[in-house]
C-alpha cells in the first residue's frame, strides 16, 4: 500500500510538471529552454539542500553522475526544443511511445522480457492515451521536431533505467541535477537568441524544479527498484492523462466524454500490466 501511494505521488508530480510548464510557456511568461534550465537549477539546489540537512554528501560515483546528468540533459533539451514546433498531443505520443519501446526493448535485451499479458496491457494503455490526446484536426509533423522528441524519450528511458541501480535516490538525484544543469547551460547560451524572463515564469520554474521535478524525480528513483520494468514503463502513460485532468481543475479546461473514456482505457491497460505477471 505504501508503494502504491508513493507511485501515485510520483505520477502526480510528473503531471504537475506538465501543467506548470504549460502555464509558464504557453501563457508567455518564459521561453522553453530558459524554463528547462531554471527548472534543473532549482531542482539541484533543493536536492543538495536536503542532502546537507540530513548530513549526507553526494556520494554517487562520478561515472554514474555523468550518465544520469547526460540522460537528464538529453531529455530536457530534446523536449524543450521539440515543444516549440510540435503539436502537444503528438509530442506526448512520440515521447511516451519511445519510452515504452526503449524500456521494454532494453529489458528484453538484458534477459528480463515482459510477458505477453504485459505487452498487451501496455498496448491497451497506449491506445487509450492516443485516443485522449490525438489532435481533432490534421496537423503537420515536422520531422526534426519529431526526432528531437524521440531523443527526449530515449533520454528519459535511460534516466529511468539508470535509477534502478542507485543506492541513495536523494544523493543520486542531486548529483544528476547538478551535472544536467552544467551540461544544459552551454546549449541554452548557444541556441537561445534572447531569453524571455518574467517574475511569474521564474516562480513557476522554481516550483517545477524544486518540488515536482527535484523531489518528484528523487521519489521516482526511490520506487523504481521495487517496480517491475514493464510496470515502471507503462504507468508513465497515465501522466499525460493526469496532466489533462490537472488542466481541467487548475486551468478551467473542458472535461469531455473522450477524456473520461480514454482515461478508463489507460487505467485498464496499466492494471493488466500489473496483474499479468501474477497470473503467470
Amino acid at each position: 500500500m505504501q508503494l502504491t501511494a508513493l507511485v501515485i505521488l510520483v505520477l502526480i508530480a510528473f503531471a504537475a510538471n506538465s501543467v506548470l510548464g504549460r502555464m509558464a510557456i504557453s501563457w508567455g511568461y518564459m521561453d522553453a529552454l530558459g524554463f528547462g534550465l531554471l527548472r534543473l537549477a532549482a531542482g539541484a539546489a533543493m536536492l543538495v539542500l536536503l542532502c546537507r540537512l540530513r548530513g549526507a554528501g553526494l556520494n554517487q560515483p562520478l561515472a554514474a553522475s555523468l550518465k544520469g546528468g547526460a540522460a537528464l540533459t538529453l531529455y530536457m533539451i530534446g523536449f524543450c526544443l521539440a515543444y516549440q514546433g510540435l503539436d502537444a498531443g503528438l509530442g506526448a505520443l512520440i515521447l511516451f511511445g519511445v519510452v515504452q519501446i526503449a524500456m521494454f526493448g532494453w529489458e528484453a535485451v538484458t534477459g528480463n522480457r515482459a510477458t505477453l499479458g504485459q505487452v498487451a496491457g501496455a498496448t491497451v494503455a497506449f491506445a487509450g492515451l492516443a485516443y485522449v490526446i490525438w489532435p481533432d484536426q490534421d496537423v503537420q509533423v515536422p520531422l526534426w521536431d519529431a526526432a528531437l522528441m524521440a531523443l527526449s524519450g530515449i533520454g528519459w528511458a535511460a534516466y529511468s533505467l539508470l535509477g534502478r541501480g542507485v543506492r541513495d535516490p536523494l544523493a543520486a538525484s542531486a548529483a544528476n541535477f547538478m551535472f544536467a544543469t552544467a551540461m544544459m547551460l552551454p546549449f541554452v547560451w548557444g541556441l537561445q537568441g534572447g531569453s524571455l524572463i518574467t517574475v511569474p515564469g521564474v516562480v513557476l520554474a522554481v516550483i517545477s524544479g524544486a518540488v515536482t521535478s527535484g523531489l518528484g524525480y528523487a521519489l521516482w528513483y526511490r520506487v523504481l527498484p521495487q517496480l517491475q520494468p514493464a510496470v515502471a514503463a507503462t504507468i508513465q502513460l497515465s501522466v499525460p492523462v493526469l496532466a489533462i485532468l490537472g488542466g481541467v481543475v487548475f486551468l478551467a479546461e473542458p472535461l469531455g466524454l473522450r477524456l473520461i473514456l480514454g482515461t478508463g482505457v489507460v487505467l485498464a491497460g496499466i492494471a493488466l500490466v500489473i496483474w499479468a505477471p501474477k497470473r503467470g
